[in-house]
């Protein structure tokens, strides 16, 4: 158990701070769903909520802003480079993430041993895995926007949005944007500051005695 504890220390931190803050968001949204339809005289229980728009709504559109900025830095970063950035490829000299897979390699994996379409599709493995999550989050988040949308509004005795309508309704794409934004910010800060400062042991940052212009880890 301790090695396994400590050779999964890092997955198992955020997984464990995952489970606290959904938690902790089911708790707070539960008690703000009900403040808001309290009008309406119909609170949820916990089991009501976790199937309410409001929920999934709140959920997703966090989740699909985390998975768009994830596989966008995986992609982009194949081709661009920012000079001086530990989250940069250095173009000027060859990188292990671009040599050609070995299946001779000890351990290597069982796709790269058996070559093909298997290979093809494992090689680009990670983009697709992150692209599929950002477009099965982004539909739960338009479904769960939805959702909440109509039982808002059946409250309110107002007509119910189709999905046709709402897909160009400003609501849902503020929803959006107000996430996509502050993803794409957080990743420039990241490129940005990684030229400049540093942090002692930590793979994401430069050594602390590289010069500013040294590009890559």
């Amino acid at each position: 158990m301790k090695t396994f504890i400590k050779n999964n220390g890092l997955s198992l931190s955020f997984f464990v701070l995952f489970v606290i803050t959904i938690a902790c968001q089911t708790y707070f949204g539960l008690q703000e769903h009900n403040r808001e339809i309290i009008e309406g005289g119909v609170a949820v229980n916990l089991s009501g909520y976790l199937q309410s728009g409001h929920f999934l709504q709140s959920t997703f559109e966090n989740w699909e802003s985390e998975f768009l900025q994830m596989a966008l830095f995986v992609v982009l970063t194949i081709f661009l480079q920012q000079k001086g950035s530990s989250e940069s490829k250095d173009f000027d000299k060859d990188e292990e993430v671009d040599r050609e897979p070995d299946s001779n390699r000890k351990d290597t994996p069982w796709p790269v041993k058996k070559g093909g379409l298997i290979l093809f599709l494992y090689k680009h493995s990670l983009t697709i895995t992150l692209l599929t999550l950002f477009i099965l989050s982004f539909a739960l988040h338009f479904y769960g926007s939805l959702k909440d949308e109509n039982e808002l509004a059946l409250l309110k005795g107002q007509p119910l949005a189709t999905t046709g309508s709402y897909i160009s309704d400003s609501r849902f794409w503020f929803e959006s944007f107000q996430n996509w934004q502050s993803e794409f910010l957080s990743v420039f800060a990241i490129i940005i500051l990684s030229i400049f400062l540093r942090q002692k042991g930590s793979p994401q940052s430069k050594p602390v005695d590289a010069p500013h212009m040294e590009t890559g880890e």
